[in-house]
């Protein structure tokens, strides 16, 4: 049973995530009940237009952890896939460790081969456990660390795919398919899966709200709930408009924080400074992203003009760059090839549905520009419009400024993957010169070297 524990000297603070979960959770209105995530988010600070720094699961998690873009913390793709976060030393762990936590992972983390090179003290067995037994085991690592604060980052898989077809908790005949979707038996049975997968994921946080109240350690610990990118449908993960980079993000710690939303554009890279305004610890001098504090103490709309966005590689090689104001977003993709990269959107009915009626064939523009207040669902590019030369213009000069600043490496030529890459179509290659094993989409099935 639970014991209550005195207060840490400084708050601990939970990062509690899930793969692929964008903002499809009932905070965000979507008919995906997620009671426990809701109260959560009535319990803090909802940001209504958080977005990741790279709609790609690893790279994504290094620039929330590092501060940094993917690109400058070294992660251009996928870490089962070869690639490896090339700034460990500035991982959030070892800077709360070097600050007097504790450190503690329970679950996936994603981003090093190694999980023990991030830095973490405490590394719990994760194997084939519900998540919710992921979440307290996590709580029962807590109690060992007496009055010292603890760092624990909560690592879940739920609303990765495949999705658990057989045990649908939901009717998919009453299913609304997200957004870009058509409304067919094949759309509302895959989101009729997702739905499902929600419910595991917030049973999960439940189980951390209800052991910290146990605890007695609700108001003195600060949460991070979040995911890493847009859900895994088609033109949504691994995409740079608002439907793979738009991420449901809530900080909770109940009579510190002003309970709310707030609407003002933030990035994940923002998360790192925000944490440690927050709990009153130096910021390190590294970080690329801005605190959030002004915008939750309601001293400020808006901390950016602008951010950034990014990928390079997820199962197959299809850079692009983005930049997004509160208005516009302006993407542009360095691909040579201008139709569909289907190898990087999940297996599912939805896609499916698709690629039998010439997803693949469909061209993409190398430049998009979208006016998010007329277009919220951002699928009418106005890059030709000649009345929008001056935004376009102006968000063209933003975008290469920032890559010049960051040493973008996209700008010299194309970067290379250390290990196995899809081709578009999704067929898997491996160069001849590693004795890496090639996989299927799912990383599990053994096949030759070369195009299989």
């Amino acid at each position: 049973m639970s014991k209550s524990r005195k207060a840490p000297v400084k708050p601990h603070i939970v990062y509690l995530h899930c793969h692929d979960t964008g903002r499809y959770v009932q905070p965000h209105g979507h008919a995906v009940p997620t009671p426990a995530i809701q109260q959560l988010a009535e319990s803090g600070v909802l940001f209504r237009n958080m977005h990741c720094a790279s709609p790609s699961c690893s790279p994504s998690r290094a620039a929330l952890l590092t501060g940094l873009y993917p690109h400058c913390a070294g992660m251009q793709g996928l870490v089962n896939r070869g690639f490896e976060l090339g700034e460990k030393e500035k991982h959030l762990a070892r800077w709360l460790t070097r600050h007097g936590y504790h450190t503690i992972l329970a679950g996936l983390q994603h981003v090093a081969s190694d999980p023990a090179a991030l830095g973490y003290e405490t590394i719990l067995p994760g194997g084939c456990l519900s998540s919710e037994q992921v979440a307290r085991n996590g709580l029962e690592a807590l109690d060992s660390c007496g009055q010292q604060p603890v760092f624990l980052d909560i690592g879940l898989f739920d609303t990765h795919r495949p999705f658990a077809d057989s045990s649908l908790s939901c009717n998919p005949d009453y299913v609304l398919p997200p957004a870009l979707l058509p409304d067919t038996l094949e759309v509302r049975r895959d989101m009729a899966g997702f739905i499902t997968e929600a419910g595991r994921f917030d049973r999960a946080v439940q189980a951390v709200m209800e052991g910290l109240r146990a605890r007695e350690l609700l108001h003195d610990t600060l949460i991070l709930c979040t995911t890493d990118h847009g859900i895994a449908f088609p033109s949504m993960k691994c995409n740079l408009t608002v439907h793979g980079t738009g991420v449901f993000c809530i900080l909770s710690w109940p009579g510190r924080l002003k309970r709310g939303v707030c609407d003002g554009l933030a990035s994940q890279i923002d998360l790192f400074p925000t944490l440690c305004a927050l709990v009153d610890i130096p910021t390190p001098d590294w970080l690329q992203g801005k605190t959030l504090t002004p915008l939750l103490r309601g001293d400020a709309v808006q901390v950016h003009t602008h951010i950034f966005t990014e990928v390079s590689y997820h199962c197959s090689y299809e850079p692009q760059r983005a930049v997004r104001t509160p208005r516009y977003a302006y993407i542009r993709r360095y691909a040579s090839r201008e139709s569909v990269h289907c190898a990087n959107c999940d297996e599912g009915y939805a896609k499916e549905l698709w690629l039998d009626n010439g997803w693949q064939q469909r061209h993409l523009d190398s430049e998009q520009l979208y006016d998010t207040l007329f277009d919220p669902v951002e699928t009418r590019n106005q890059a030709t419009d000649p009345s929008c030369g001056p935004v376009l213009e102006q968000l063209r000069g933003l975008l290469e400024g920032w890559q010049r600043e960051t040493g973008d490496p996209i700008l010299t030529g194309p970067i290379i993957s250390p290990g196995q890459t899809n081709t578009p179509d999704g067929q898997v290659y491996v160069s001849e010169d590693t004795d890496r094993y090639t996989y299927d989409l799912w990383g599990r099935i053994p096949q030759p070297k070369g195009y299989a």
